[in-house]
C-alpha cells in the first residue's frame, strides 16, 4: 500500500510517499481503507519533533491521525461495528490506503469522508479547552485564531451551550466567524482594545499560537482563565498548555450528535493527494485556514 512518512524529523521535505506493509486490526481495533485523512497541526509538530511526550514515535514513522473510511477488518473483542460500515476516528499513520482506528463512530448520514476526516481530534480538542477554562452559558470566552478547524468548533459548541464568544481571525474570515454566532474583531495593532469595546471576557482560548498570551491574560484577568492548544511556552506565563487528549469515543459521540442536530459544520477548505502531504503541511504551519484541511486517497 501506499503511505506517507518520514525517517528523520525536519521540516516537509523530510516526508516521502513510499510502498509499506498493510497494517492489519489487533485486539480492540479496526482497520479502514482510508478515504480521507484529516491535516492538524500536531501532524507537523510530530514530523518537527516537538510534541513526542505526548506522542513517542519510533523512526521511520508514519504521519496523521484522523480519517474517515470503510471497515474492512474487524479485531477480537470489538463489537457494533461490520465490515463495509462508513467511520470516522483516530488512530496513526492515516495519510495511508489502509489505516488503523482506536476510537471510531459511524459517519452521521449526508456527510461525504472528505468532511468527517476533518472533525476527529478537531472536536476531541475543542470540547477539552472548553472544559478545561471552566466557561459556563452565560459567560463570555475570547478566542484567538477562531476561524480554524478547532476554533470552527469551539464557536458552534459554544453556541450550543449558551456560552458568548468573541473571536479573532483575519480581515478575510470576520463575516465567516459571525456566521457562526461570535462576535468578530481582527488581530493586529489595537486588538486588545477592540475586544474590549465588544464586551468583558471571562475566559480565553489561543488557539493559533501568535505571542497574545500576556494579553489573554490581562483580558481575563488571571492566567488560570486561559488556555493555549499552541504556545509552547505558555506555561512560562501561568498558562496551561493543553495537549493530551481526553475521551475520543465520547468526543466522537457527541460531534455526531452536533452533526445530526445540524449544529456543527466544518468545511474543508482545501483537500490534497498522499504526495501532496508535504504542501498540506506547509499550507497547515501557515495558517489562516477557514475550517478543515484533508488528504484524500
Amino acid at each position: 500500500m501506499k503511505k506517507v512518512s518520514f525517517a528523520e524529523f525536519g521540516g516537509p521535505d523530510v516526508l516521502r510517499l513510499i510502498d509499506a506493509e498493510e497494517p492489519h486490526a489487533g485486539p480492540g481495533r479496526i482497520r479502514i481503507a482510508v478515504r480521507a485523512a484529516g491535516v492538524n497541526p500536531v501532524d507537523w509538530r510530530i514530523r518537527e519533533g516537538q510534541v513526542l511526550k505526548a506522542h513517542p514515535i519510533e523512526l521511520p514513522a508514519g504521519v496523521g491521525l484522523d480519517a474517515a473510511g470503510v471497515v474492512d477488518e474487524v479485531g477480537e473483542s470489538v463489537e457494533g461495528v461490520e465490515v463495509g460500515d462508513h467511520v470516522f476516528g483516530e488512530g496513526s499513520s492515516t495519510y495511508a490506503e489502509f489505516a488503523v482506528l482506536s476510537a471510531w463512530a459511524r459517519m452521521p448520514e449526508g456527510l461525504t469522508f472528505e468532511e468527517a476526516a476533518g472533525y476527529p481530534s478537531v472536536v476531541e480538542t475543542a470540547l477539552r479547552v472548553i472544559r478545561e477554562v471552566g466557561v459556563r452559558p452565560g459567560q463570555t470566552m475570547l478566542v484567538s485564531g477562531a476561524a480554524g478547524g478547532v476554533g470552527s468548533a469551539v464557536l458552534q459548541i459554544a453556541h450550543d451551550r449558551g456560552i458568548a464568544v468573541i473571536g479573532t481571525a483575519g480581515a478575510a474570515n470576520q463575516d465567516y466567524l459571525r456566521s457562526l454566532g461570535a462576535r468578530a474583531t481582527t488581530y493586529g495593532e489595537g486588538w486588545v482594545e477592540r475586544v474590549r469595546h465588544l464586551g468583558d471576557v471571562d475566559a480565553a482560548l489561543d488557539l493559533a499560537g501568535s505571542g497574545v498570551i500576556r494579553e489573554l491574560v490581562e483580558l481575563t484577568g488571571d492566567p488560570k482563565k486561559v488556555i493555549s492548544i499552541a504556545d509552547l511556552g505558555a506555561p512560562e506565563l501561568g498558562v496551561r498548555f493543553s495537549g493530551a487528549a481526553g475521551s475520543v469515543p465520547d468526543a466522537l459521540a457527541e460531534a455526531a450528535d452536533l452533526i445530526a442536530r445540524g449544529r456543527l459544520h466544518i468545511p474543508v477548505e482545501r483537500s490534497y493527494t498522499l504526495a501532496e502531504a508535504a504542501a498540506a503541511h506547509v499550507d497547515s504551519q501557515a495558517g489562516h485556514t477557514r475550517g478543515r484541511r484533508v488528504v484524500v486517497v
